[in-house]
């Protein structure tokens, strides 16, 4: 007998009901929101992907290939990228005008002096892409310079590299100090901080005391600050006024570096085209990379980095046994051979975390703690 429940008849359990609507019908809405789901996700990421091809292939490249006395190539996967912010140059009389790193750097002679550079960093890239690690080489460190070709010429401050000798001469002199291979190298343009930091909406940062930057002429008030534009290139800059100098302008950085990825990796910025766009124009139109770095390894390895969080980067200083004044060079920085080689090894064998472990203390401090 036909069992009867709230004036219905079923046919039997697993069956459908008689006189319903049939299964495909039933679900039809159901499908075509799942599939639409899918491909939009699908649209997305060949979207996301065709933009990072189409903004890859329109980086400036400088050609790395001919430098000589290398480091061997690190083994495995992971990678070790130097990373230097750099000015737009200045006008030297009787050299070429509005020309870029890549121009110049194609040029026989480099221009010595025309560009600045005082931040160089190594990132570290884990093999499993799961975690990064940004060590900054104080811009004082006092070491011997090569140039273009892989030559020694004179120990200086290592932020002497780049204005004397070049990207080639800055890669061979950060070689010859780590015994690490520079896979690639990758140089940002100061102007990039203050288009990275429109593009985002401002990058908050917390400034602990009040002081004065008598170089800039800024006067910087304590407390939480939304820095975007010309404000926050000042802030990455500021040397003058804090109380350890340079090194304090290595955390500022750091910490502005950790909160502009917050917001670059944030919901809203990484979901919405228009902002995705800016972000990454505002990026790659202020990039200089080696021409051996193939767009293609650029968008795989952005696509393998899209789950990483600021959380999985750590930021470090390279470790410094003390200061000193020298004659014609002043303030120089001297790095901790012993512990600094230390560091180094764990790059080169993909193993920082055990590095970190040991010495938790050189981790980047929170903001409220920067000066």
């Amino acid at each position: 007998m036909a069992d009867r429940r709230h004036g219905r008849r079923y046919r039997g359990a697993g069956k459908r009901r008689a006189g319903g609507t049939p299964f495909h019908r039933r679900h039809r809405k159901l499908l075509i929101g799942l599939l639409s789901f899918v491909l939009v996700v699908v649209g997305a990421g060949a979207a996301y992907a065709y933009m990072l091809n189409s903004k890859f292939n329109n980086i400036d490249k400088v050609k790395t290939a001919d430098l000589k006395d290398r480091p061997d190539p690190d083994k495995g996967r992971a990678l070790n990228v130097m990373l230097l912010g750099s000015d737009k140059g200045k006008d030297i009389p009787g050299e070429p005008k509005n020309t870029t790193i890549a121009d110049d750097a194609k040029r026989k002679v480099w221009p010595s002096g025309k560009y600045r550079s005082d931040t160089l960093m190594i990132v570290h890239i884990s093999a499993d892409r799961k975690h990064v690690y940004l060590v900054s080489l104080p811009r004082d460190t006092f070491t011997m310079l090569y140039n273009a070709k892989g030559e020694p010429e004179h120990q200086e401050k290592i932020n002497g590299a780049f204005s004397y000798y070049g990207p080639n001469g800055t890669i061979s002199t950060v070689e010859h100090l780590t015994d690490v291979r520079m896979r690639h190298m990758a140089i940002i343009d100061w102007a990039g901080f203050k288009d990275l930091s429109r593009a985002v909406g401002g990058v908050p940062v917390y400034i602990p005391r009040a002081f004065y930057d008598p170089k800039q002429k800024i006067q910087w008030n304590a407390g939480e600050q939304n820095l975007e534009g010309a404000k926050a290139l000042a802030y990455v800059r500021t040397r003058y006024g804090l109380l350890r100098g340079d090194f304090d302008r290595i955390a500022r950085q750091q910490n502005f570096l950790r909160s502009l990825m917050k917001k670059m990796l944030a919901r809203g910025t990484m979901t919405n085209p228009i902002k995705l766009t800016k972000t990454l124009s505002a990026l790659t139109e202020n990039l200089t990379v080696d021409a051996e770095w193939d767009p293609r390894d650029m968008r795989a390895l952005a696509l393998s980095l899209r789950g990483t969080r600021a959380d999985d980067v750590t930021f470090l200083t390279a470790p410094v046994a003390g200061t000193e004044t020298v004659p014609t060079y002043g303030s120089i920085v001297r790095l901790d051979e012993l512990k600094s080689k230390e560091l180094f090894t764990a790059m080169k064998n993909d193993d920082m975390d055990a590095y970190v472990k040991k010495y938790p203390d050189d981790v980047l401090k929170s903001d409220k703690e920067i000066g």
